[in-house]
Order: structure tokens, then C-alpha cells, then sequence
């Protein structure tokens, strides 16, 4: 027996969101698809449109559109695609444009763009790269509260600009100078960053400028904007409330280069054994997984994961994980109970 416990953050009387609600963008996704079928048109994907896919799974048709993810992508990639005479299909989530709309505006006002996020995520390049505005803007990319309080640090006593360089080299804007640039900031985030870290990175960067200009100067030389993504944070509060509940085992559904469906992982390894994988391939069998490993960075193996007895397991899935995977990953856990698909079809 195998009791599924389905993170659900929709109300009771709608079907549980694993199944229903992601990241807005990636739903257009099938229906574009269609429409360039259709068509008969030829179309390119710009990076992953959702998490989760294998690149072997994913189109690969070229000249005609080029359908822009998710996350977004890069001005400067962008005009290369125009200047090719290709049309755009953007699937751009309406969240990530709102942080591109709140960095613009801290490049028009003189204000440099702290970002929390991965500098080498495709979304916080994007970012980056509207962050320079009319090219005189200017931005510094942190990942880690330790990263925050270096340049609150810096922020509130100066340094060595060399090493600051140096330690954030590959997460500045070019030209940026940290003497200068550091006198009126705003914060921004990847919009699939964990809330709480976001919050943190504000309050300590707002009490970095406090310090050095007094509460009345950093009223003008501090601003911030709450941009994470709505369908990211009600996956992180729905995964809470079912780690409450007793379980064997978490398995997370997700690309491994997605840092909302990283998050989820790590929220489960803090409460019990938790299984970061792919798709539903990587379930190879009853006493073998394939799973990400987020200390290691690497995809590794795992053995006699599935516990012989009842088992109870929780199923999440990041917010830019399609659905298709997500019920794959459903059917083959029965699979591995000895239940097929026609039996699951049959008593649906």
C-alpha cells in the first residue's frame, strides 16, 4: 500500500495544485506548441521553457520563432534573435516582469540594483541585464546572507574594492564600482527565491544604510519592492503544512537547475529522507533511485529508498515543473507497487 500525500495549496474543494497550479508562462507553453503546428511553422526553444525536461524530450525545430522561457532571457540575446528575422513567442512570467519593471526603475533613478539570486540563473541575467537600464545602470548579484552582509559591511565601513571586485566577479555590472555604486541601492530578487531569505537580505541591507546615512537620508538612498513569485511561495507554505504530517519519504519533482524546486528539496531534507529527481525515469526501480544531490551539486544513486511495508509519501513539484511530469512520477510510484496504468485508468 502506498498512501500519497499530494501538496495541495488550493482550496479544499479544488484539485491538489501539484496537479494544477504552476508557474504562470509555462501553461501557455502546450498551446503555443499547437499554434506553431499548426502553423507549419518552424520553432526554437531559447533555454528550457519548464524544468524538468529532458533536452532529448524537449522540440527542437529552428528559423521561423523562437519561444522565449519562463524565466525570461537576456536584451542582448534577445536582439539577436530579432536581428535574425525571427518572431517571439514570450512565455515570460508576469512576476519576473515586474521585477524587470522595479530595476528599470532603480537604473532611472541612480540607484543600483542589489539582486538576490544566482548570477549564473538564466532569470537573474535577465534581470541583470535590465538592471543596466539605458546602460548608466548598475547591479550586485548575492546568493547568501554571507554575501549580504559583505556589502552591508562594505555598505557601512568601506574596503578593499579590489577584493569585492574580486568576490563577486561574474555578479556585477560592468564598470561598477562599489565606492560609488553603493550609495543608493534598491533590492530586487529572483522571483523563485525563499521569501524569508529575500526579507532578510532586505532588512539587512536597509540597516546597513540606516547606519551610514541616519533614518531620514536612507528613506531616499534605500528602496525595495516584494517581486517573489506567487505560485513559489504558495508551494514553499503548502510543502510546510504537509511536512507536518507523518510521512516515510518526500519526492520532489523538478529540473535541477530550478532554485524554487532546490528550495522545496531543501525544506524536506531538514524533516526527512527526501528524494530531489528529475522525472519519473529516475524512480529506476523499488531499490534504486537517481536523485540529485544539492550538497554534492551532482546526480547520484541511491538503493532500497522504497520502504518494503506501507509506506506514506509525500509528492511536490517545483512551480515550473509541467504537470505531465508530475503525474508520470505519480504513475510509475504505483508502478513500482505493481499497479499499471490501466488499473490506475480503469479506477479513475
Amino acid at each position: 500500500m502506498i498512501d500519497l500525500r499530494i501538496m495541495n495549496d488550493l482550496a479544499d474543494d479544488e484539485e491538489p495544485a501539484v496537479l494544477e497550479n504552476f508557474a504562470r508562462g509555462i501553461g501557455k507553453v502546450d498551446r503555443l506548441f499547437d499554434s506553431v503546428a499548426k502553423a507549419k511553422l518552424f520553432c526554437q526553444t531559447h533555454g528550457r521553457v519548464a524544468h524538468g525536461v529532458d533536452a532529448a524530450c524537449a522540440p527542437h525545430f529552428f528559423d521561423d520563432v523562437v519561444i522565449v522561457p519562463a524565466f525570461g532571457t537576456e536584451l542582448s540575446i534577445q536582439q539577436q534573435i530579432k536581428d535574425r528575422g525571427c518572431q517571439i513567442v514570450d512565455t515570460t512570467c508576469g512576476d519576473v516582469m515586474s521585477v524587470w519593471k522595479r530595476v528599470r526603475k532603480y537604473a532611472s533613478e541612480s540607484a543600483t540594483s542589489i539582486i538576490h539570486g544566482k548570477a549564473e540563473h538564466e532569470e537573474t541575467k535577465a534581470t541583470s541585464s535590465r538592471a543596466l537600464g539605458d546602460g548608466s545602470g548598475h547591479y550586485v548579484v548575492v546568493l547568501t546572507l554571507e554575501d549580504t552582509d559583505y556589502v552591508c559591511d562594505y555598505i557601512t565601513h568601506g574596503g578593499d574594492k579590489h577584493a569585492f571586485l574580486e568576490k563577486f566577479k561574474g555578479a556585477h555590472s560592468p564598470g561598477f564600482d562599489p565606492d560609488v555604486h553603493l550609495q543608493t541601492v534598491g533590492v530586487a530578487n529572483q522571483t523563485t527565491m525563499l521569501r524569508g531569505e529575500t526579507e532578510e537580505v532586505q532588512r539587512r541591507v536597509r540597516r546597513a544604510i540606516v547606519d551610514r546615512d541616519g533614518p531620514e537620508l536612507a528613506e531616499k538612498n534605500f528602496r525595495f519592492f516584494d517581486t517573489i513569485c506567487g505560485a513559489t511561495q504558495e508551494r514553499q507554505d503548502a510543502l510546510r503544512e504537509l511536512l507536518n504530517v507523518s510521512m516515510d519519504l518526500l519526492l520532489v519533482v523538478g529540473g535541477y537547475n530550478s532554485s524554487n524546486t532546490s528550495h522545496l528539496a531543501e525544506m524536506g531534507e531538514e524533516k526527512l529522507p527526501t528524494y530531489f529527481v528529475l522525472n519519473a525515469s529516475r524512480l529506476v526501480s523499488a531499490t534504486e533511485i537517481k536523485h540529485y544531490n544539492l550538497h554534492e551539486k551532482r546526480e547520484v544513486v541511491s538503493h532500497f529508498w522504497l520502504p518494503n511495508g506501507p509506506a506514506v509519501i509525500g509528492i511536490t513539484a517545483g512551480a515550473s515543473c509541467p504537470n505531465n511530469l508530475i503525474e508520470e512520477t505519480l504513475i510509475r510510484l504505483f508502478e513500482l507497487r505493481g499497479i499499471s496504468r490501466r488499473d490506475l485508468e480503469l479506477a479513475a
